[in-house]
């Protein structure tokens, strides 16, 4: 089987087996939330076979759906999986920021360097941006959780951010194209 076909179907499998089991155990929460961990956890261990590490952000991904996941099943209450994306958002936008602030130290380019060369003035405005987005996606989800009901936002999660996140970094590429270096 191809590799690409298999890492695909590991980042979206466990995506693909929650909506499953949420749409036919009647749309129940808690049903579905078991498979969605397992599914995220052999995930991960077929990422680290294929490439032999797991990248950051699919790891804690994968920590933070099996404890959100796991205290919603715990205390019968969706309210901690509601809170998953606010809290990997928040996080990511602490991380990105505090890094910046308190170490001088850019984990966007840490993360991206082999993929994009830019100037420093392209990446400090580069993450800046994407911490910004981050605290925006985390309040938009705590807008449709706390507003909506729970298919909608169980919807939204998937069908809606994917398509924002796509625009917003398609946004981005006017400003990379500027802070791009030239291989010379």
């Amino acid at each position: 089987m191809n590799k690409s076909f298999i890492k695909f179907a590991a980042d979206f499998g466990p995506l693909l087996i929650f909506f499953t089991f949420y749409y036919k155990s009647g749309k129940d929460l808690l049903v579905a939330i078991p498979p969605l961990i397992i599914a995220t956890l052999i995930a991960i261990c077929v990422i680290y076979i294929l490439e032999k590490k797991i990248p950051y952000v699919p790891l804690i991904g994968a920590v933070l759906v099996t404890i959100f996941g796991g205290l919603t099943i715990f205390f019968d209450n969706p309210i901690f999986i509601y809170l998953k994306p606010t809290v990997i958002n928040i996080l990511f936008a602490i991380l990105l920021i505090t890094g910046k602030i308190l170490l001088n130290k850019n984990f966007l380019k840490v993360f991206l360097n082999k993929s994009l060369k830019l100037d420093e003035k392209g990446w400090d405005k580069l993450l800046y941006r994407w911490a910004g987005f981050f605290i925006f996606l985390a309040i938009l989800n705590e807008i449709v959780w706390r507003t909506q009901t729970e298919e909608t936002w169980i919807n939204f999660k998937v069908w809606g951010i994917l398509p924002i996140t796509f625009v917003f970094t398609a946004f981005q590429l006017p400003l990379i194209k500027k802070y791009k270096k030239n291989n010379e």
